[in-house]
């Protein structure tokens, strides 16, 4: 039986019969109105009341004081032993059970309590829909949004705030600001849980827009204010606006009096790559706390500098500030993109003895991800054995690790495992099955169009990682319309997007397409990268378009600022000798960088293909000078002595490639010729 039906329930003077049944150690209360009365009796009535709501209020303190010390435990006791209650008691339970994050729970509770007859409040409805959105409850919100209208507090400036909170969580942006718009009184309060939805949703642009909206309104920035608009710029890199944020910081003073505000400056120059703007907003900071520390810990890591960031580590240690799972966490990433395993053990031994091993999701799934990434799958494995609650963050990072190590197989029956069993997906997990697939031998357009069903299903069709995953899926197939088709449904593709689509287009041989595309994500206002001008030089190498090419590897650097690298370099080769111009080829590999043997195998192949002796011998030369112990540039480099006659040469060549032992993989294509998915 639930702790709200083993007692009795205090329900106010409204109720019409008025009764005490004492049952063991449960009492009924329940009051009577009538006109009927003596006055004595309604005297005795008003001193019994008083004193019961004596009584109530002083164990509802208890309930308050057990729940801020941090004893749930003993708040539910104490409920448990109360004779009577009210929709107070009952609301000091619900706000318990969402700080310390059982939200499920928490809900329950609140069920039982409606079901009692209790009539909510505003604090309940604020309790509840913090506990809705916080542990993803999105349904259970929306029927709690139709008892909100029900009893009349749907312009209730608190609950309203509480509902735009829910559904900013829930991704819909355009109800939430409806019902913001709807307000007829907005305090600096509801602005922020407006910000702050944007800021973690985006886009940035949107967000500053609210932001001017509230200072014309009268409002002025508090701290959670400008923490919220920085982590915005955070998230979205945007390097000069969060500049001014800054500069607003410093007039407001919130810099040095508010250390939230301080820190959040130090993530925000370490997300737009700018470590020494980093360095000297954790310098600036007056009194450093544990944050302080833990942050700069995470900015060094995050940037690969070891050891600057173990330095910062010890010294915090040194001042008598304990590490937290953000440091551990970025050294143990730091570990995982450098593959030093070495520094990972060392990392996961302090873990252990600072009992961090065990009661974070976060240092779990970071080992998990730090072993798979340094090649110790075993590890990898055991590790997620060993954990007793396996949660999503877990399991995605065994897939990504099983990735990294080509268990192909064993990424997609984890898949399979997590849908049999109704556990849920997230974007990671999509994103990471969809990259398997497309190496997989054994997958077909079928399988790529599942994943696109769960996706559709889950209401992450329109994530960035996923669309772009699925755009690359489909393209590898073939099926360069179903990648158009999910780019299309973007509400507002990035750059990101973009090369993917690009990608796909250039991989099917459609350079055209690729070009218009470009130029469409040029119209936009967005700015090309150096991966995108890879794809897009790829489409124009595949189409035979030179001209285009040509203008298109000049403006990287004339235009947009954008140094070519080994791999634009090689394309640009590859391109002009298909086209036969083999000496503009050969003109571009001496400004190219040295060492590359791709390139080299592209001229090659050109020379050979045009009968160009005298530059093919060059390009053989520097290529046995570059690669002597790699068979297959051997059997190219005979091949092509044995096509211009010079059979010694090429059997001494080939035999030094059949002492190596030349072993091949076996290819395979995701195309299929007739499908009828």
């Amino acid at each position: 039986m639930s702790i709200l039906a083993q007692k009795g329930t205090w329900v106010g003077p409204s109720l019409k019969v008025l009764s005490l049944v004492r049952k063991k150690t449960t009492l009924v209360l329940k009051y009577d109105t009538s006109r009927a009365l003596a006055t004595s009796s309604l005297s005795l009535e008003s001193y019994c009341q008083d004193n019961d709501n004596d009584e109530v209020f002083s164990k509802n303190r208890g309930i308050d004081n057990f729940i801020k010390s941090g004893d749930l435990g003993s708040a539910l006791e104490l409920f448990d032993e109360m004779p009577l209650y009210d929709v107070v008691s009952c609301n000091l339970l619900i706000s318990g059970y969402r700080r310390y994050g059982l939200g499920k729970e928490g809900f329950k509770f609140y069920a039982e309590m409606v079901s009692q007859g209790i009539r909510e409040s505003a604090s309940t409805f604020s309790s509840v829909l913090g506990i809705c959105a916080d542990a993803g409850l999105y349904g259970e919100g929306t029927q709690v949004h139709c008892r909100v209208v029900l009893l009349g507090f749907g312009l209730n400036l608190f609950v309203r705030s509480s509902l735009i909170n829910l559904y900013m969580h829930m991704r819909l942006e355009n109800v939430a600001l409806k019902m913001f718009d709807e307000l007829p009184e907005r305090n600096l309060a509801t602005w922020n849980v407006v910000l702050r939805g944007f800021c973690e949703v985006g886009p940035v642009e949107k967000m500053f827009e609210l932001y001017s909206r509230m200072k014309w309104a009268g409002l002025e920035s508090n701290g959670l204010t400008l923490c919220y608009l920085i982590r915005g710029c955070c998230n979205g890199g945007s390097f000069d606006e969060g500049k001014q944020l800054h500069c607003h910081a410093i007039k407001l003073g919130c810099v040095q009096l508010n250390l939230f505000v301080a820190n959040a400056l130090v993530d925000l120059y370490s997300a737009c790559e700018s470590l020494i703007d980093a360095r000297k907003a954790f310098e600036d900071i007056p009194s450093k706390d544990v944050i302080s520390w833990n942050s700069i810990v995470w900015v060094y890591a995050n940037h690969g500098l070891l050891l600057d960031a173990l330095r910062v580590f010890s010294g915090m240690q040194y001042w008598g500030n304990r590490p937290s799972i953000r440091s551990l966490v970025g050294l143990l990433n730091l570990a995982s993109g450098t593959k030093n395993v070495g520094l990972g053990k060392q990392i996961h031994s302090f873990a252990v003895k600072s009992g961090f091993d065990c009661g974070s999701i976060h240092i779990q799934s970071a080992l998990i991800n730090m072993y798979g990434k340094c090649g110790d799958i075993e590890r990898s494995v055991a590790i997620y054995e060993s954990v007793e609650e396996k949660t999503l963050e877990c399991r995605n990072s065994l897939m990504t690790s099983l990735l990294y190590c080509g268990c192909i197989g064993d990424v997609v029956e984890l898949f399979g495992l997590m849908v049999d069993v109704c556990i849920g997906l997230d974007e990671v997990t999509l994103s990471t099955t969809l990259k398997a697939l497309t190496v997989s031998a054994l997958t077909s357009l079928a399988s790529f169009k599942v994943v696109h069903c769960c996706a559709v299903k889950l209401g992450l069709e329109s994530d960035i990682a996923v669309s772009c995953s699925l755009i690359d899926a489909y393209s590898k197939c073939g099926q360069v319309r179903y990648s158009r088709m999910v780019f299309e449904e973007l509400p507002s593709p990035n750059v990101i997007c973009f090369t993917s689509i690009i990608n796909g287009y250039a991989q099917n041989g459609m350079g055209s397409e690729s070009l218009r595309l470009f130029h469409t994500m040029i119209q936009k206002g967005l700015k090309p990268d150096k991966v995108t001008f890879l794809c897009v030089l790829t489409g124009c190498n595949h189409s035979g378009l030179v001209k285009e090419g040509k203008m298109l590897f000049d403006s990287m650097k004339t235009l947009y600022g954008i140094c070519p690298d080994r791999q634009h370099y090689s394309c640009m080769v590859d391109l002009l000798g298909r086209a036969g111009l083999i000496d503009e080829a050969e003109e571009l590999l001496k400004k190219a960088p040295k060492g590359d043997s791709m390139m080299w195998s592209s001229f090659l192949r050109s020379c050979k293909v045009y009968k160009n002796e005298l530059l093919g011998r060059r390009a053989a030369e520097v290529l046995m000078e570059l690669e002597p112990e790699n068979p297959a540039i051997c059997l190219q480099v005979s091949n092509f002595y044995s096509e211009i006659g010079e059979f010694s040469t090429s059997i001494q060549i080939r035999e030094l490639a059949m002492a190596r032992r030349l072993t091949r993989e076996i290819g395979h294509s995701l195309i299929q010729t007739s499908s009828h998915c």
